[in-house]
């Protein structure tokens, strides 16, 4: 089949949407299809600009170019989904969060106001005239029955490089991959290493706005030596990093899916998240393979020395996340079935 992917770029910004992006492209070229990957620029602000480009795709017919007929359209992000096909398939990896489970009426800015029941009704139109609607977690389905009223079915994948995960005996920290930004919180684990008892260290990776505040944090409360902002790494440092890690944390707000979470298990480390961290709460099961927790620095820090007092127990709620991960049947083989059917 000849199949058009949708998705948006915000320019120079790279995040877990791209491995879903181009996975997706790949697992379907490798399945035999035709594939393009269609972008759509994107940027936050001004609203006018959400504006026009709603406007734009909205009118906006794929169903063929140039007299190749385009058998199928599969769509991931907003406003990107909002085009027209006839076989359109809307896998929602999330929505503009600022219109919804982000919004603040009394502080939302007067073009925020003016652009929220737009994007409602742009997104009820999109997902009214989808042929099949997924979400890829039940958080993001959650969501879309909540604001939206529509039943999307949430649809796992993998992460990327999932074959290439191994376990190694720890060394002894926590380690935090992720973008540094004020929605992935990991001033919490800045935090809770001020009440760390146990001699456990901390690494954050990544790299991200919010990098010189945490880096202030770190000095403010002198934990040079106990804290580490490791910056950007490559593939192969990431699952070394994995590998020799005690436990992962992340404890993100309200996260969408969440690789961090799989990527864990994969390799076989306990997890600790948050009570308010949306996608890792569909995989992590308290004290069988981690720890959900409050968002509070003490309640972390007293996960952390737990986890490093019981060094053999650890490694086993380890194992046991790699065991709950084959269990829930994520595969690419899987996401192919559904989005084809």
């Amino acid at each position: 089949m000849k199949i058009l992917v949708t998705a948006c770029q915000v320019p120079f910004i790279q995040g877990g949407s791209n491995y879903h992006i181009n996975g997706t492209v790949n697992a379907l070229r490798q399945a035999g299809h035709e594939v393009e990957l269609t972008l759509f620029p994107f940027k936050f602000q001004p609203e006018s600009d959400i504006q026009y480009q709603m406007k734009y795709l909205q009118e906006l017919d794929f169903n063929a170019f140039n007299g190749h007929k385009i058998d199928r359209v599969i769509s991931l992000q907003f406003p990107g989904y909002g085009i027209n096909h006839e076989q359109h398939i809307v896998w929602v990896m999330h929505q503009h969060r600022a219109v919804y489970e982000l919004y603040e009426e009394d502080k939302a800015p007067a073009g925020l106001k003016a652009l929220k029941p737009d994007v409602e009704a742009f997104d009820n139109r999109a997902f009214d005239t989808a042929r099949l609607l997924y979400a890829n977690s039940h958080r993001v389905a959650d969501r879309i029955k909540r604001f939206n009223h529509f039943d999307a079915q949430p649809l796992y994948h993998p992460p990327y490089g999932e074959e290439h995960f191994f376990t190694e005996d720890d060394y002894g920290y926590i380690f935090y991959p992720s973008r540094l930004e004020t929605l992935k919180r990991q001033d919490l684990l800045i935090e809770a290493a001020r009440y760390l008892k146990t001699p456990a260290l901390i690494l954050i990776g990544g790299d991200g706005a919010k990098k010189d505040y945490y880096q202030s944090l770190i000095e403010k409360y002198d934990l040079t030596d106990r804290v580490r902002l490791i910056g950007r790494f490559s593939e192969a440092e990431k699952y070394q990093l994995y590998a020799r890690a005690l436990g992962i944390f992340f404890g993100p707000f309200d996260e969408d899916y969440g690789y961090i979470t799989l990527e864990s298990m994969l390799s076989s480390k306990p997890v600790i998240t948050c009570t308010d961290s949306g996608g890792p709460l569909e995989f992590v099961v308290d004290n069988s393979n981690g720890f959900i927790c409050e968002p509070s620095p003490e309640q972390i820090a007293e996960k952390i020395d737990w986890l490093y007092s019981n060094r053999q127990i650890a490694k086993q709620m380890g194992l046991q996340g790699k065991q709950d991960y084959q269990q829930h049947n994520i595969s690419w083989q899987n996401v192919l079935e559904k989005l084809l059917a």
